[in-house]
């Protein structure tokens, strides 16, 4: 399905297509559009919907999956509803979320064969998303709420209980993700309520971090539109996190970002994206121009194809993977529907070297089938078993896959 949304530049797609064939497609961006509202801005992308249809997750499709050689993809897990964020914890213990059902579930695998065999309900809270573990506790996110439930020496959970419900409404991202730092504190992504816009609320749009009991909640980041996947490297500390970017901007804009996430940070939603682009679609307020903004803002030290929807993301800090493989991110990328052309659908690897990220590489794969036209498989959690194996959640067939180095 085609549709065109007609946005704000400066000239013809004539002149876009000559523009871009002849400089640097960040200057283009900048040249495009005024650095004020005193001059006209008119300009049309192409927007295109595309979504693949689902296809079932059969022996047959499984079988074809993709992953580097001495890796092998099984099913850890299937009929589980929609499963989102995975976390584990003592070993053994496997736990996800399902927003829809507003559950927690967890699975064990006691027999040591790589496939679940106990499914239990540990928790019912509307809308649960996003999950932690630390210190014996589980941290459970929903929409506006933050809740703890200590963990039992069974993998069940007590009562939870509500630390916080100062978190904003959802709009349209509200799949809150949560970790606790190195720092001790407790961090919260909170989604951008809308495509781009200037948000009235300032806790939207950014990375909070509170204490662990939920108290002295600020922002820690902002201009963050989505970053559902964020995580410490192992060695250096550093943090790290993907954004999702601006969708109706074309098949190749906005790339899905990788940002080293500082404290105090703004790293440019809704006006500055990617390499220093300005969006033609929405204007700083006021007297700012894009130029200013953009010397406020943070830029992405890697990008990512445009509509793949980077989900949860995990360093590798396990030994069952060769060593080249330690200290790396993988990250579940969901897939695009804003795109003519699929992108994501697969978990890739985020190489580091000398501690920062430097290239992408395809780990799982696959999961578009009869020629991109359908799919079995759009990838969210993404979680380091205690096995040493890497456990994968799809919210659409409701399977967890398990990835595992032979």
């Amino acid at each position: 399905m085609k549709s065109f949304l007609k946005l704000s530049g400066i000239a013809a797609l004539v002149m876009l297509a000559f523009y871009s064939c002849s400089k640097d497609d960040t200057d283009f961006w900048i040249w495009m559009i005024p650095e004020t509202k005193d001059t006209t801005t008119t300009a049309q992308i192409n927007g295109y919907v595309f979504r693949p249809a689902l296809a079932p997750a059969s022996t047959e499709n499984v079988r074809q999956l993709k992953v580097p050689s001495g890796f092998t993809v099984t099913k850890f897990a299937e009929q589980l509803g929609k499963p989102r964020i995975l976390v584990t914890g003592a070993p053994g213990n496997v736990y996800f979320s399902d927003r829809d059902a507003g559950t927690v579930v967890l699975l064990k695998d006691t027999n040591g064969d790589g496939v679940s065999d106990v499914k239990q309900t540990v928790a019912t809270i509307k809308q649960a998303h996003g999950l932690a573990i630390h210190n014996g506790k589980m941290y459970i996110a929903a929409v506006r709420e933050v809740f703890t439930a200590t963990i039992k020496a069974d993998g069940s959970l007590d009562a939870p209980q509500m630390i916080t419900d100062k978190l904003p409404d959802g709009g349209q991202h509200p799949n809150r993700t949560l970790a606790i730092g190195p720092d001790n504190m407790l961090y919260i992504s909170v989604g951008s309520t809308c495509n781009a816009c200037p948000e009235p609320n300032p806790l939207n749009a950014t990375m909070v971090r509170s204490n662990l009991d939920g108290t002295n909640m600020t922002v820690y980041a902002k201009g963050l539109r989505n970053t559902i996947g964020f995580g410490w490297h192992p060695q250096t500390g550093e943090f790290w996190g993907m954004d999702h970017g601006i969708d109706w901007l074309g098949d190749d804009e906005q790339k899905e970002e990788v940002n080293l996430i500082k404290q105090n940070a703004n790293y440019g939603w809704p006006y500055i994206f990617g390499e220093g682009k300005y969006n033609p679609a929405d204007r700083p307020q006021g007297d700012t121009t894009y130029a200013q903004y953009l010397a406020l803002s943070t830029l992405p030290t890697l990008v990512y194809d445009a509509h793949a929807a980077p989900m949860q993301m995990v360093f590798y800090t396990g030994t069952k993977y060769p060593a080249e493989y330690r200290n790396d991110a993988f990250v579940a990328m969901r897939g695009s529907w804003n795109r003519s052309e699929p992108s994501g659908y697969k978990v890739v690897r985020m190489h580091f070297e000398g501690g920062k990220p430097v290239r992408f590489d395809d780990f799982l794969s696959g999961f578009l089938v009869n020629n991109n036209k359908a799919h079995f498989g759009r990838l969210v959690g993404l979680a380091m078993h205690s096995d040493g194996s890497l456990l994968v959640s799809d919210d659409t067939n409701g399977v967890i896959y398990r990835v595992a180095y032979q």
